[in-house]
């Protein structure tokens, strides 16, 4: 009798912790996010032909096909935003690696970060001019050294000895970079004939700087968030200027709770902290992820003088894309829990 007793409250504790197991566990394995961008800037249908405006469709898109195959595969989050990033630094059509802008010394100085939200891991690397992928050599610092941050020859002899494909400098150039260095310099000319050299780090134009950066972050099946971020900076930039992507907190950032990659004028994404800032309001304003971003990006940001955007996923799956310029070029696929449907969107206009 005390047999079939304990056989059926066996039974009992057997099926409610199934029952509290099973939504975790579905949680865990079917739920999904990718959220990307290619830059933010002054981007309208008046100046985009439709021939452009396909390119940059087929291109999130191929972007988002090959993280969705990623993150349905089960793979982590953290490989899924630097192979997605890589395919975005290997598109003439952005402002990373292949097609990256031009300094003023008719140059190509990229950077580069990647975060781990599973455990706080990053690296970077800023100012580079051989590596052909940035973002691998960023999870390289991350991982291989114990270092977050390498520059210039540093990370370049570090990126060679561990066997990372270096190229010439002038693989990352494409024509219409050339272009736009050549119109850069003629309205900084126009515009300031006798004027001084600006000071250090300060770049009077920011013609084309509206290609910029790309970035990719994630959420897995195991619930763990990872972002990346890489530029080729702005046009026309002079003495070694880094902006915010590299920089952890600033232009990239991930935790437990939160992924982010900004995309605008970094000076000012710098000053605010920006990524970092988001994850907090997030971890101890206890705002939502989308009143985070909007306050940032909608209010902040333009206060101060600057503009952009900014990508992020929480922790729940939910993606924002928040931009306070004309476009940002964007994209999210997303899989929610419980559902067999695959959310998907991509876009480039602020309507």
């Amino acid at each position: 009798m005390q047999s079939n007793a304990l056989k059926r409250l066996l039974v009992i504790g057997m099926v409610i912790l199934w029952n509290v197991l099973c939504p975790v566990w579905a949680q865990r394995t079917t739920s999904y996010t990718l959220v990307i961008h290619g830059g933010a800037g002054t981007i309208t249908r008046a100046n985009m032909s439709a021939e452009m405006e396909r390119a940059y469709h087929q291109s999130l898109q191929r972007a988002l096909d090959l993280g969705e195959k990623m993150l349905a595969g089960g793979l982590p989050a953290l490989e899924v935003v630097e192979k997605v990033v890589r395919l975005l630094e290997d598109d003439s059509l952005f402002n990373a690696g292949k097609g990256a802008v031009l300094t003023n010394a008719g140059e190509h100085e990229l950077d580069a970060a990647i975060m781990d939200g599973k455990n706080l891991g990053a690296g970077s690397v800023a100012g580079v001019k051989t590596i052909k992928n940035p973002i691998s050599a960023a999870r390289a610092v991350m991982e291989k050294t114990e270092h977050v941050m390498l520059s210039g020859s540093g990370a370049e002899a570090f990126a060679r000895q561990i066997g990372l494909e270096m190229v010439p400098n002038s693989y990352f150039s494409t024509e219409s970079r050339r272009r736009g260095l050549k119109r850069a310099l003629e309205e900084e000319k126009k515009n300031t004939p006798n004027a001084p050299q600006p000071a250090a780090g300060i770049s009077s134009v920011r013609v084309d700087w509206k290609y910029g950066t790309v970035g990719a972050v994630a959420l897995d099946q195991q619930g763990n968030l990872a972002a990346a971020t890489s530029t080729g900076g702005m046009t026309n930039k002079r003495y070694g200027r880094i902006g915010d992507a590299p920089l952890i907190g600033a232009g990239t950032y991930a935790d437990s709770l939160v992924a982010v990659s900004c995309t605008g004028w970094g000076e000012f994404f710098i000053r605010m902290v920006m990524a970092k800032s988001l994850a907090d309001r997030v971890r101890f304003g206890n705002q939502s992820l989308v009143k985070a971003g909007d306050e940032l990006i909608q209010i902040a940001l333009p206060a101060l003088g600057g503009d952009g955007g900014l990508i992020a996923v929480d922790r729940n799956g939910e993606p924002i894309m928040p931009f306070c310029t004309e476009g940002m070029y964007r994209g999210y696929v997303r899989k929610e829990a419980g559902s067999d449907k695959v959310k998907r969107v991509v876009a480039i206009y602020k309507d």
